[in-house]
């Protein structure tokens, strides 16, 4: 009997965004509708809500792929996901005109100006927050679903 390891590592792996990522997207509905914040937050929304379930699962498949080579803890793998999404991102942000790139910050959608002073510490936390993710979320459904 095939017990479908890749099918239910991608299934963890989709565990946690799917389960936040409608919690990030009432917060902007709120913001953006409640608040009357005058920036099209929607744009910004719509690709990560379609890509970052699948990059998880396709990333967690990976993972148990080359667990047996590498045997790099999940945690670490995880870690090292935010390492690939934010140069994509910033380039299709940049792309789209979501995104632009000035001497002093990052500007997010012509309105808001995130100084690089904030988004080294801040890319310091989104990596530990993977790493934690990661260690103690997936790798225990990985357990679960008897894939780890």
């Amino acid at each position: 009997m095939n017990t479908h390891p890749y099918l239910r590592a991608f299934l963890a792996g989709i565990f946690v965004p799917t389960l936040v990522l409608p919690l990030i997207l009432t917060g902007f509905i709120i913001v953006r509708l409640v608040l009357q914040f005058p920036v099209p937050i929607e744009r910004a929304m719509v690709f990560p809500m379609a890509i970052v379930p699948a990059l998880f699962g396709l990333w967690n498949m990976l993972w148990l792929g080359s667990h047996g080579r590498t045997h790099l803890p999940v945690g670490v793998h995880g870690a090292i996901l935010p390492l690939l999404i934010a140069p994509t991102g910033l380039a299709i942000g940049s792309g789209l005109g979501i995104l632009a790139l000035h001497a002093d910050g990052v500007m997010w959608l012509q309105a808001v100006l995130v100084p690089y002073t904030l988004l080294a510490p801040f890319f310091c936390v989104v990596l530990a927050g993977y790493y934690l993710v990661w260690k103690y979320i997936i790798g225990t459904v990985n357990r679960v679903l008897g894939i780890a």
